[in-house]
């Protein structure tokens, strides 16, 4: 897989299609396209890119040296290999993939995102307490391995399955082997549990009654997110992790939460126990766990935890080193910040003055009860921040692009200190407007913007009423000379969306996306837009259609879950006939699932229904494999593993009526 959300199924919207061309009138007017420079060439920094940089980086105090020697601090062994493979010799992660990070910042990179990358890519096993540890820098997250009385109590098992098992053959060839006696996923994205199966077989927890715990909602949330919304998320992932563009100083340094993303295998194992409130207590493997729920902050199912004997805090991904997303940039239900800043808050009050060191799910660890503190407090103040001053400002009429823009950096984001505040992943801007949203949704309250024209059609209107597209071109062109490179992309964006063959409108947008990357001090946005870029340039990845999702995800997902992201692709459209109904009989986990296939819906029930046209009977595993692409129905007959009752061709109508979407569907292009 190629993102933190796995592509499965999901709805398409695709982009709007059918462009009219610039009018005669309009062209006629234009500047000549001789008037219009080229841009200028791809990895060069522009002069206005260089003195944004050097102006943070001399206002920053960034040669500030506890974050560095938090970093390294433990480091007790490390991967030696040169890539950790899968299991065909394909690379899934690179270790020295990252190692131009050691030099100084080039004028292509933010300064201070240079520094926050440097440092998660910092790479080995470390010891966090004793009996705790972390294995870092091979992943976006991080994995932390407690010491039971008999095994370890594995934390967070990162996003692949060959990434987590490199891990714990790190901590077993360096520790001592033992065995896994307890799992916990903190939240409900996948690079917190997609390497579940690298450290534990589903056979052997379930015969040695290996504990796996989760929050409350976690298998429902995970499965909304990286089934029903994956094919969107996902592609817009390859944009914020930088997955298709090369590792280096004009290209992807990290994206501020973490190294990158690995390539290998998604998978997860069903928790065992979903545990909700705060002060929940458990004894895993001989250690006192104390669970503390924080559902619908950085994740809709998450807890943070306490370990009392060793006076140490887990807070997952809700206190990290960085100024987090209230709303991803590649999607996702919006977050909750004041439920977010009341959650830090309470961990601060309940636990800051019992906590000797502070581990969370990504970046490294805080020692010492004074400076947990003071990150508690930080990481709480920023996320208030930026509530109470989009609130403060939209309650007196500001729309979400003016709130947004009147949200200053506050005065504690320049201290020595409160490097975790700064917008490495997420933004100010992006979560102030993500707080808007929470409160007043998409629309900022001008009639004119809630039933707008698509792009696609005023991109048309704004090229022509600009003089046409060399005259555009020269007005974007003159921003762009002067480093006013926010309206350089709005002006070239248009004449790209009138018309998306204009290699000069192509060219120019990417250049500008590139100088937006090049000073972003939030990995995620600087990726975003050197995707952009790189897409702009070359045209769309021809790297064929990810595999959708695998069988280890889908044996964790309930039926009645599975169905319903087979109806997130129903096209009301292909549906000729009159409704009927399907009955789906899984032998293998004693269920059966109807498929009521309506004019305009398709509705899954748990149960079987009389009416029903037709009935398959299979098992549910040999289906998952149908949805996958690696077997087909007519296989399944023929072999005896599946049969028919009723009218077989209303199987046919069924699976007629489902989209597949293409994955690499246009995103900076119509």
């Amino acid at each position: 897989m190629r993102a933190c959300a796995i592509s499965l199924t999901a709805i398409f919207l695709s982009a709007c299609a059918g462009q009219a061309p610039v009018s005669d009138s309009a062209a006629s007017a234009a500047t000549p396209a001789a008037m219009v420079p080229p841009p200028p060439a791809a990895g060069v920094a522009t002069d206005a890119t260089r003195a944004a940089n050097a102006a943070l980086a001399a206002r920053l105090p960034l040669d500030e040296q506890s974050d560095v020697e938090d970093a390294g601090r433990g480091r007790i062994g490390f991967i030696d290999a040169p890539a950790i493979l899968n299991a065909d010799g394909g690379v899934v992660w690179s270790i020295p993939q990252f190692d131009f990070l050691k030099g100084e910042a080039p004028d292509t990179v933010n300064p201070s995102l240079w520094r926050q990358s440097r440092l998660a890519a910092e790479h080995g096993l470390f010891e966090v307490a004793p009996g705790i540890w972390q294995v870092r820098g091979y992943d976006l997250s991080v994995m932390s391995v407690i010491e039971g009385k008999t095994g370890w109590i594995i934390v967070d098992p990162l996003t692949s399955v060959e990434t987590a098992s490199a891990s714990l053959k790190l901590v077993n060839d360096t520790l001592g082997e033992r065995p896994v006696t307890g799992l916990l996923y903190t939240h409900s994205h996948a690079d917190h549990f997609g390497g579940a199966r690298g450290v534990i077989t589903e056979e052997d927890a379930a015969a040695r009654k290996v504990p796996i715990l989760a929050p409350v909602g976690f298998l429902e949330h995970a499965v909304s997110e990286n089934l029903i919304a994956g094919n969107q998320m996902s592609r817009r992932s390859t944009f914020m992790f930088g997955n298709t563009i090369a590792r280096g100083p004009a290209a992807h340094v990290g994206s501020g939460l973490g190294p990158g993303l690995p390539q290998g295998t998604i998978s997860l194992i069903a928790p065992t126990e979903e545990i909700s409130g705060r002060g929940t207590q458990r004894v895993v493997d001989g250690v006192t766990i104390e669970f503390i729920d924080a559902a619908g902050t950085e994740a809709p199912a998450e807890f943070m935890f306490y370990l009392p004997e060793r006076r140490a805090l887990c807070t997952a991904e809700v206190v990290t080193a960085t100024f987090h997303n209230l709303l991803t940039p590649r999607g996702a239900k919006v977050r909750d910040a004041l439920g977010w800043t009341r959650a830090i808050d309470h961990v601060l009050e309940t636990y800051g003055d019992r906590s000797d060191v502070v581990f969370a799910s990504h970046h490294w660890p805080t020692w010492g009860q004074e400076n947990v503190e003071s990150l508690l407090t930080q990481q709480r103040d920023i996320y208030r921040y930026v509530h109470d001053q989009t609130l403060r400002n939209a309650n007196a009429g500001a729309t979400m692009f003016e709130a947004a823009e009147a949200v200053e950096e506050p005065a504690f984001e320049s201290e020595a200190d409160a490097f975790n505040t700064r917008g490495y992943y997420g933004t100010l801007n992006h979560n102030a407007k993500a707080v808007y949203q929470y409160y007043f949704g998409w629309w900022g309250g001008v009639p004119a913007g809630y039933n707008a024209l698509p792009h696609a059609v005023t991109a048309v209107r704004y090229v022509d009423a600009m003089g046409g597209a060399d005259a555009t071109l020269a007005l974007g062109a003159e921003a762009f000379e002067a480093g006013d490179f926010r309206w350089a992309a709005e002006v070239f964006n248009h004449v790209v969306f009138a018309d998306p063959d204009n290699e000069a409108a192509r060219n120019w947008l990417a250049a500008t996306y590139e100088q937006l990357g090049f000073q972003a001090e939030s990995g995620a946005w600087r990726s975003y837009y050197l995707v952009g870029a790189s897409e702009l340039r070359n045209g769309i990845p021809s790297l064929g259609n990810p595999q959708l999702g695998n069988p280890e995800f889908l044996r964790a997902v309930s039926s009645i879950d599975l169905m319903d992201s087979l109806a997130a692709r129903f096209n009301p459209a292909k549906m000729t006939g009159e409704p009927f109904a399907v009955n789906l009989v899984f032998p293998d986990r004693d269920e059966t699932v109807t498929l009521h296939v309506g004019k305009s819906v398709l509705v899954p029930r748990k149960g079987s229904s009389a009416e029903a046209a037709v009935t398959l009977t299979l098992h549910r595993s040999v289906f998952d494999l149908v949805l996958l692409g690696r077997t087909t129905l007519p296989e399944q007959l023929q072999s005896g593993a599946a049969s028919v009752s009723g009218n077989p061709a209303m199987l046919a109508a069924l699976f007629g009526t489902l989209d597949r979407p293409d994955f690499w569907f246009p995103v900076v292009t119509p």
